[in-house]
């Protein structure tokens, strides 16, 4: 099949922002007062700084479970709330309105961290009645968000996981994770870890506006061969692909991850829920514009006529041209690059270390 291709991105002038995906902070859905900014035309001070600020959050838990049949696992933990690579499109930042804040810039800017998670994982795993089943880890925010580096949360999440021989997938848009091949590579020979990078485009300026302080294409791709190289299960997921803006780049995507010991794959289609279909509106207006009716019309052709309708998003069968045309594209490159089923993980070998063992009775 030909592939699809695209008109080049060619990046506008940020209006505001810098170095953020949301241009506006309004108030999120659950406030009874909504604050907008308003350009009076009178003022031509600069835009205000929004810098990334961290607020430790005792969590009371962490595993968190789910019975949603729109994904493939039933527990996942989420060591951050909000995250600073600020991706526009991300479909997390409705859940800051819950927090009181704002989908928008509060959402990369205003940040939480859950410093007693590993401590929390500890407890809740040596619970008599906890049954096992692979956590997935990074299908909220991102673990290896920047900040990580700072806070080691999902460091340590990581190392209680080990210990209990517990089996974890993970996803991230950042090398980051090779910091904790020490722990992955021996967990994924005893067939408790696999790792997949999210790979949205190979168009650095186009990442750079999309995804501002997330790591750039070139060190995921590097990052998928060096955990590849060194046995852990590695795969890419390519998403969201954007109809009339990115979507021409997915076998591109597929072939350059194959190439670096990539062994399976998925990709995703653009969502909008919420508040995020206004502030990926403005994104479009601010960075691309040229693309930003050819983006639309294809999101509502695909959502029965609306930006987004979880019903047409989410259906087993793709309803309209664009979505038919992406699933076989990706089938073709699946099957002519060799890739995989995702690998499965090995619960048989979770077992609580011999020092909680005599205090599990306490958790009963």
């Amino acid at each position: 099949m030909a592939r699809v291709v695209s008109p080049p991105f060619l990046p506008s002038k940020p209006s505001a922002g810098r170095g953020r995906g949301a241009r506006s902070n309004a108030s999120g859905r659950f406030e009874r007062i909504a604050y907008e900014g308003f350009d009076d035309g009178w003022s031509d001070e600069a835009p205000e700084e929004h810098k990334t600020s961290v607020q430790e959050e005792p969590a009371r838990k962490i595993v968190t479970f789910n019975d949603s049949p729109y994904v493939g696992f039933d527990r996942s933990i989420n060591p951050y709330r909000g995250c600073e690579h600020g991706c526009s499109y991300c479909f997390a930042r409705p859940t800051h309105a819950y927090l009181g804040l704002s989908p928008g810039l509060d959402f990369e800017t205003r940040l939480f961290a859950k410093p007693n998670a590993a401590a929390l994982l500890r407890r809740e795993l040596s619970n008599s009645r906890y049954e096992v089943r692979p956590i997935a880890i990074g299908t909220n925010t991102d673990p290896y968000q920047p900040i990580e580096r700072r806070y080691r949360v999902m460091r340590e999440v990581l190392e209680v996981l080990h210990e209990f021989s517990h089996p974890v997938s993970i996803l991230t848009k950042s090398d980051l994770v090779l910091r904790d091949l020490d722990l992955l590579a021996p967990m994924a020979r005893d067939g408790l870890a696999r790792v997949m990078l999210s790979i949205t485009t190979l168009d650095g300026k186009l990442a750079r506006a999309m995804e501002p302080r997330a790591p750039r294409p070139g060190l995921r791709l590097e990052a998928v061969r060096v955990l590849a190289k060194a046995g852990v299960p590695t795969g890419t997921v390519h998403g969201p692909m954007i109809p009339g803006l990115s979507d021409h780049e997915l076998e591109a995507l597929m072939e350059e991850a194959a190439a670096r010991g990539a062994t399976y794959a998925a990709y995703t289609i653009l969502r909008l829920p919420l508040e995020v279909a206004d502030l990926f509106e403005e994104w479009l207006e601010t960075f691309a514009p040229n693309h930003k009716s050819r983006v639309l019309n294809h999101l509502r052709e695909m959502n029965g006529g609306r930006t987004y309708d979880v019903a047409w998003s989410r259906a087993e069968e793709p309803r309209s041209t664009v979505a038919q045309l992406m699933r076989a594209r990706f089938r073709n490159a699946y099957r002519r690059l060799g890739f995989t089923e995702m690998p499965d993980l090995d619960c048989s070998r979770f077992s609580p270390p011999a020092a909680v063992r005599p205090q599990l009775s306490l958790f009963g």
